[in-house]
């Protein structure tokens, strides 16, 4: 009796040594492909009975070291295990709020970031929402998901002004709720958002994120401006510049303009347009 009640933890104890096994017959930089064992969550709950908050602490271990390899070695490739990962390990442990806020981000950025799959990303926090209905942080950033990846302004509003009536829910919740459905689409909300979630980021991982999605903002209001000084050129010598550099001796700038990347503005002469470069890391899909 003893050693079947001992069994899940033996078994347990063997999964650090077969994943060095596993890891070194496929090279110091592998992307992660053999992390998920084939195992759903109701399986490695019959395996480990009592044990599934231990279970949930490692594979959410594997999920993060999984996104970490794929972004630095495999180029992002659309993160085929990770959706399956953070579902085993929100299974085994539906209260690990971290899963659900940092699987979503994970899910819902663009590639190479991200997964590129903000549906997922929200699903995800829809779940969250549902194990934890009185998480307002959860319902917080399902809101703020909604309106940043899908762009569903009044969905948005209403799981924000859900949030705001849950107890501990700061105030400020409900006027960035009327915000966000009177204005839309509007950038300065997106900023609102952003250095909320920023502010709120206990990891550097989550903050630099943060930063970097305000670093995007920073660059599309750069790119507004610049095509407001290719319209000012047009307006003064009747046409537009074949280039942004002829900005320069006609007095608008003061040197060709470059992101916080140091990488060029892109700019179409035929629409006088400035848009940021394709090759900048700040570069988002429209």
């Amino acid at each position: 009796m003893r050693v079947l009640r001992a069994l899940p933890l033996l078994l347990l104890a063997l999964v650090p040594s077969v994943q060095r096994r596993v890891d070194a017959s496929r090279g110091a930089f592998s992307g992660g492909d053999d992390t998920l064992y084939l195992w759903s969550g109701a399986q490695v709950r019959r395996l480990a009975p009592g044990l599934e908050s231990l279970l949930a602490d490692v594979y959410w271990l594997r999920t993060v070291q999984y996104y970490g390899s794929q972004h630095a070695f495999e180029g992002g490739g659309g993160y085929p295990l990770l959706g399956p990962l953070i579902d085993i390990t929100v299974s085994l442990d539906p209260r690990m709020e971290i899963a659900y806020r940092y699987g979503a981000i994970f899910l819902s950025e663009h590639a190479p970031q991200g997964a590129g799959r903000p549906e997922d990303g929200v699903a995800l926090l829809e779940r969250g929402v549902a194990a934890q209905p009185d998480n307002w942080r959860l319902r917080q950033d399902l809101g703020f998901y909604t309106f940043l990846f899908l762009h569903d302004a009044p969905k948005a509003s209403r799981v924000l002004d859900e949030a705001a009536r849950l107890p501990g829910a700061p105030a400020w919740l409900r006027t960035l709720a009327g915000d966000v459905l009177l204005r839309g689409g509007d950038r300065a909300t997106a900023r609102r958002i952003w250095e909320e979630l920023q502010a709120q980021a206990l990891d550097p991982a989550m903050r630099g994120n943060a930063w970097a999605q305000l670093a995007v903002l920073d660059a599309l209001d750069e790119a507004d401006r610049l095509t407001g000084l290719v319209q000012e050129f047009a307006r003064r010598t009747g046409r537009r510049p074949a280039s942004l550099e002829e900005l320069v001796p006609a007095g608008l700038l003061s040197r060709p303009p470059v992101d916080i990347y140091k990488v060029p503005f892109a700019y179409d002469p035929g629409t006088g347009e400035v848009t940021i470069g394709r090759d900048s890391p700040l570069h988002r899909p429209r």
